[in-house]
Formats: structure tokens, sequence, C-alpha cells
């Protein structure tokens, strides 16, 4: 007897120049019962001995730039073949993502426009014979500049997409296929994650993308590049006016006193755009040596202000959201913050936290959303030491603090992404 997932479709991994499938599954998020094929560890390596022997014998790969850029025209708005998917549009591709990750057409269409854009003015370099692994996570696609910049640098590379989407990840691979890369200098091994480590010892180079546990248990491998938590910070000096990032002192005092409405059109989108899903999106405001309260309570309203009415509105175009396919994620996203909460800490945001969509175009059951949050928190300016200070969750979040000069430049060290205000109103930070 066939069961309901019989007919569901397995998208493939692609292994030796092919697309292939696999008694391992995995099922994707979102209704559609899809199931992704995994690549067991035995297989991959098998792989890599297939590949020692198959590519001294490919002929030089000449015009990579071009064909990377082709390929991303056909990402963004062409038609291509996925193992297991068949033809897919670019209109079926952003309904996949909204049906498994919830990720609204703006964001996909503005995620689309950043990886073309970073392709294109990337500096060019002479590629390697190394086989490249660029594992990728699940919260945002633009890290899929990364597969693009390997597989101009090396010889091959190895894709392991996240589980939780793996769908860009396939299209880029197709398109790149469908513009004439060669098939055996690709690969998309989708894998448990115990895996993960098997794969870093069988290729030459390695970029990861990961949260502080990955991170940590990858940390020590060689020739990796490790993409952790971002921490990002924005720094806010006691006025704003005079200088910019990069400054000999960038915590110095400055000479006027900027209203607050500007530190907060300023902070509103390093803290909101993309969802709050980029590792660059700050997390923590240090108000260097004055109070954190006034700033805290207008961007708390800022914050609210986003998304009005009852629900958050996936098509809007300049702020969407994200959806969460499993309404546990998005209930136990929302509690991370409010468990790292201490006596004293307020939660200055007011609207309901996480949400039920019932507009147009919702799923049955609804689209389960969290809305931004920000807490102001009271710890030692001197020695700041908070659980929610760097703080990542899958949606827009900060916390604010006032700390001393010296230990504002302690938290800026410990951040891969620190913004100042900008010289000008306008300007860049």
């Amino acid at each position: 007897m066939r069961g309901p997932d019989d007919e569901a479709p397995v998208l493939s991994a692609y292994r030796r120049g092919d697309w292939q499938p696999s008694l391992d599954t995995a099922p994707l998020p979102g209704a559609t019962r899809a199931r992704l094929a995994l690549v067991p560890h035995i297989v991959a390596h098998s792989d890599r001995r297939w590949w020692d022997g198959v590519h001294a014998d490919l002929p030089p790969l000449s015009g990579r730039r071009e064909l990377v850029l082709s390929a991303m025209e056909l990402f963004r708005h062409g038609t291509v073949t996925i193992g297991g998917v068949g033809p897919q549009s670019a209109d079926a591709f952003r309904a996949a993502l909204w049906e498994s990750a919830g990720l609204p057409g703006p964001l996909v269409e503005r995620w689309g426009a950043m990886l073309y854009e970073g392709a294109a003015r990337r500096e060019t370099v002479a590629p390697d014979d190394a086989l490249a692994l660029v594992a990728l996570p699940g919260n945002t696609f633009t890290c899929l500049d990364s597969v693009l910049e390997q597989a101009e640098r090396s010889a091959c590379v190895w894709v392991r997409p996240s589980r939780r989407e793996p769908l860009s990840a396939a299209r880029l691979l197709a398109a790149l296929l469908a513009v004439g890369w060669p098939p055996a200098r690709l690969g998309l091994y989708p894998t448990e994650q115990h895996t993960l480590h098997g794969l870093l010892k069988l290729t030459d180079r390695h970029v990861v993308y990961g949260g502080a546990g990955l991170a940590a248990s990858v940390r020590d491998s060689p020739a990796l590049a490790l993409h952790g938590p971002g921490r990002g910070c924005a720094l806010v000096p006691p006025g704003t006016g005079a200088g910019i990032a990069g400054a000999a002192d960038p915590l110095a005092p400055l000479d006027s006193v900027d209203s607050v409405d500007g530190m907060v059109a300023w902070l509103l989108p390093l803290i909101a755009a993309d969802s709050g899903r980029f590792c660059s999106n700050v997390r923590t405001v240090v108000c260097v040596d004055h109070d954190p309260e006034p700033l805290a309570k207008a961007l708390a309203a800022a914050l609210d202000a986003l998304h009005p009415g009852p629900a958050p509105d996936p098509a809007d175009p300049r702020w969407p959201l994200t959806a969460f396919r499993d309404p546990t994620e998005a209930d136990r996203a929302a509690a991370s913050v409010r468990d790292r909460l201490r006596p004293g800490d307020h939660l200055l945001t007011r609207e309901p936290t996480v949400v039920t969509g019932t507009g147009a175009g919702t799923r049955t059951g609804g689209d389960v959303y969290v809305r931004p949050q920000l807490a102001l928190l009271r710890s030692d300016p001197a020695a700041p030491s908070h659980p929610l200070i760097g703080h990542e969750v899958p949606f827009p979040f900060a916390a604010v603090l006032g700390a001393t000069a010296d230990a504002a430049r302690a938290l800026a060290d410990e951040a891969l992404f620190v913004y100042r205000p900008p010289a000008t109103p306008g300007g860049a930070p």
C-alpha cells in the first residue's frame, strides 16, 4: 500500500556530476510533505576518492565570473531544473521558500539582488586545486555568496545546505549547471549534523556558518573560515554630528547632541532590516556615558509601530517578517529573550510577541510570527555582563544598556560588527 509521502517530492543530492536520490531522507518544513535526500558519510568518503581520480583530467575552467553572473540572473529570474523537483520558475521558487521556510517575497527579491551585486563587485582571484566545502545556515540564503566565491576560487565546491532551507542552494547549483559550469566541479551534500565533521576531514578548504555551539565544535579544523555569531553592536556616544566609523577614538564625546528621533531613525534598520536574520544585525545598543532609558523607550515604540494591526504583513516591502513554520520554534525563540531577563530589566516593546496571521494568502492554520522585541538592561556600567548582550534570535531583537567608555570598548571587541552614528544625517555608519 502506498502512503501519502510516496507522492511527495524528494529534493536530490548532487554527486559525481549528477542529481542522485538516497535511501536516507529527512522531511522539509512546511505542509508539502517534501523530503530531502541525505548523503551518508561513507558515500561522501567514496565521492572524495572519485574526485581525486577525475579532477586531474578536467579541462581548465575559464570565464568563471561571467558564468557566475549569468547563473545569478537565472537564479533570480529564470527557470532551472532541480533534481527531484523538476523545472522551477522564479515564482515557484518564491512560493516554495514561503511555504517551507516562511521567507516572504520582498526578502527573497532583496537577498537575490544582494547576491548578484556581491558577486559582481568581488575581486577576482586565480583558482587553485582545492576541493572546498561550504556549510550553510538556514536563516538567510545570502550566505550563498560564499558558494559563489569558492566556485570561482576552487577546483570543486561541495555545498552542505541547511536541512531547514536547502531549496536556495539546490537552485543555485542548478543555475550554475544551466549556464555551463562543469558538473564534476559541483556537489550538493545534505547531511545529518554529525556528518559535518566528516565532510571537514574530506575537503581541503572549509567555510562554515553556524551558531555558537557549532562554531565551538569545528573551531580547530584546519583551513577553516568560520562564520559564527556576529554579536552586532551599536555604540551611541553622548552626542552625534562629528566623527565617523574608523575615527582614532570612536568613543570620544561628540560636538552636538543629536535628537533621540535621529538616533532611532539610524538604529531601526540596523536592528529590523532583513527580518533581523543577518549576523550583522544589531543585537546590542550601548549608550556610552549617558542614560540609556530615553533612547530605549523611543526605539521600542518605533519597533512596535513597524507592524501595526493584529499581525504582520508578509508582503510589507520595507519591514517584512519571516513566518515560523514550526510554532514551537517561534515560542522557543521568543522565550529565549524573556528567560534571560534579570531583576531590574524591562522588556519595553508592548505589542504581542508571538502572533498568528489570518489575512489574505495565509496558510491553513495561520502563519506564526515573532514581532520585534527590545529590552532595557540594568547592569554595572563599568563592567556590563548579561546573557542578552549579543543574543541572536531569528527575529529583530536588541538589548539597550549604558556603559562607560572603557566597558563599551570591551563590548565592541567581542562583536564582529560594530556601528557608530554617521557624521552627517543620512550618512553611512
